[in-house]
């Protein structure tokens, strides 16, 4: 792969990332003092577009110790040193520690509730190393050599969306076990990637609504849309940070969860049968974001950032329903003692959260488009005005915004805004 589809903070790894360190954490993770590295490169460890909230290599370690000589393949994530955007809109940002908070004591006390009703899903991939002084790191083994891929140029099949979302329910469903029964263990993840320092006044989110509600005007089939979103627009930010202060300022029992905070489809790797080429199984990643909100908030995320055209087309509610019939069996299965969430329930949610989704809708779809069928590129739309106005012209943003706003009506989304 050619170094322009690497992120340019990537190409380098920083001094201190060196034998030494590789070293020191290898000798307590396989716990042998003698441990030596006799070999060792790095290489960029994800695509341009793929992460932007920390940098990630790829290290291969050949080592040696008493018992033999051994090969590792490992994956580091840590921030960037050089100034930037990167630095300095995460730096000082609690994903990191949310992160290790995640891999250290929540996901692993997940997997041992199911384990308990017999359910062997693996909900992570291997952490051997974390800290946050004097640098924030993480290592975790990689997933390519157990044979996972991130899927690129084209969208996920409807099979591995149900995995994904299946995965996704069981951390719901255990997160609510968790809520009810002892709050206390997820205190500590209180902050979701909206309200990093600063991202609700980022220019993809300031600068969407307006060109969303001038492709409103330019349609004739939407422009009864267009007095809806000129209301939306007046106060829609407020609303979403509401949304995301829910659990902590206005809980509701049944409907709030310890949600991913960026589910989307660069934020998972699948697995399929070298031979045959099935389907075998998923890995979530990057829960940087974890925070307890209302399960609304990973859904409504993922239908612009995981589906594709045809399931948010087609599949939606199929998708949604399958999502949702996960999380009430595992409910079940973990004999959760809470109030049980209904289907009517359910679908009451997404809508009172609705203005989450008007924010996808007018600013996320139009960029996730504009990278995944146009080629467009990440900085440029992010730092671009007018590479982002080029998304509201392409002919497929207005189709299914068309597809969108129907169902918005039809669920009763623009009742008494």
């Amino acid at each position: 792969m050619a170094e322009d589809s690497f992120n340019a903070d990537e190409l380098n790894p920083p001094e201190w990332l060196n034998v030494q360190f590789i070293e020191d954490v290898l000798r307590v993770h396989e716990k042998a003092s003698d441990l030596q590295v006799t070999n060792l490169s790095f290489t960029p460890a994800s695509a341009k577009g793929d992460h932007y909230a920390s940098i990630m290599f790829r290290a291969k370690v050949d080592y040696k110790t008493e018992k033999g000589s051994f090969f590792k393949s490992l994956i580091i994530k840590t921030m960037p040193v050089e100034e930037g955007i990167k630095k300095d809109m995460f730096a000082d940002s609690p994903l990191f520690k949310t992160e290790i908070g995640m891999y250290s004591k929540v996901l692993p006390e997940c997997e041992r509730i199911l384990r308990e009703v017999n359910d062997t899903s693996k909900l992570y991939v291997d952490c051997i190393y974390h800290s946050l002084e004097p640098r924030q790191v993480i290592i975790f083994e990689d997933l390519v050599e157990m044979g996972y891929a991130v899927v690129r140029n084209r969208f996920l099949t409807q099979e591995e969306i149900c995995s994904a979302y299946s995965k996704l329910a069981k951390i719901h469903a255990i997160s609510m076990k968790f809520i009810y029964e002892q709050p206390e263990f997820l205190e500590e993840f209180k902050y979701g990637m909206c309200e990093m320092p600063g991202l609700m006044d980022s220019p993809i989110i300031n600068a969407g609504m307006a060109p969303f509600i001038d492709l409103l005007g330019r349609t004739p089939e939407l422009r009864k849309y267009q007095p809806y979103f000129e209301k939306i627009a007046l106060h829609f930010k407020d609303r979403v940070k509401d949304v995301m202060k829910d659990y902590r300022t206005n809980p509701v029992p049944g409907y709030n969860v310890l949600c991913h905070g960026d589910y989307h489809c660069r934020n998972m790797m699948f697995k399929h049968n070298r031979e045959t080429g099935d389907f075998e199984d998923c890995m979530l990643l990057d829960y940087q974001g974890c925070n307890v909100v209302p399960m609304a908030v990973d859904l409504m995320y993922s239908i612009y950032m995981l589906m594709g055209t045809e399931q948010r087309c087609g599949q939606l509610e199929t998708l949604l329903n399958y999502y949702f019939s996960v999380l009430l069996e595992t409910l079940k299965k973990i004999n959760y003692q809470g109030t049980m969430p209904t289907p009517q329930g359910f679908w009451a949610e997404m809508k009172r959260h609705r203005y989450y989704e008007f924010l996808l809708l007018s600013t996320f779809l139009p960029v996730s488009i504009g990278l995944r069928n146009h080629a467009m590129d990440l900085a440029d739309l992010l730092h671009n005005e007018e590479t982002r106005k080029k998304c509201y012209q392409v002919k497929d943003v207005v189709e299914e915004t068309k597809v969108m706003l129907a169902r918005f009506e039809k669920a009763g989304y623009f009742e008494d805004l």
